[in-house]
């Protein structure tokens, strides 16, 4: 189960407040959560954040990932967090890619077929004639 920290929204119409959550990342935002581990409220000046830090802790060493709000956040509030190292692609495929450029090639369809009834059409249009009337159904 990949657990995420993230902001969970509470409070009224345009007065957000905030809690600090862990919860499954398959969740919705404001879904079921695992536990609170503080809140966040931006309308105060300044912003008040309360954290609980040996719980952040905690579900840091599990392998909970916080979301970019709640890392800016636990930032800010003096916690250290290590950040992930980026994928690094392997020199051999990078300089590969690098050396042959994809040329895109034009594939030639084979063309659409066409019913009798519009090819007729389109050739009393080149020649400038109408085309025959339709005939009416009978009821």
């Amino acid at each position: 189960m990949p657990v995420v920290l993230r902001l969970m929204r509470a409070g009224a119409k345009k007065r957000p407040f905030y809690r600090v959550v862990a919860a499954d990342s398959r969740r919705q935002r404001d879904g079921r959560f695992l536990e609170i581990v503080g809140h966040y409220d931006p309308l105060r000046t300044p912003y008040e954040l309360v954290i609980e830090k040996d719980q952040v802790e905690k579900w840091l060493s599990r392998g909970a990932v916080p979301s970019e709000q709640v890392s800016s956040l636990l930032r800010n509030a003096g916690m250290m967090l290590s950040r992930p190292s980026a994928p690094k692609k392997k020199p051999a495929v990078a300089a590969a890619a690098a050396a042959k450029p994809k040329a895109k090639t034009a594939k030639k369809r084979a063309p659409r077929k066409v019913s009798a009834r519009k090819t007729q059409k389109k050739a009393a249009r080149k020649s400038g004639k109408k085309p025959a009337p339709k005939k009416a159904k009978k009821k």
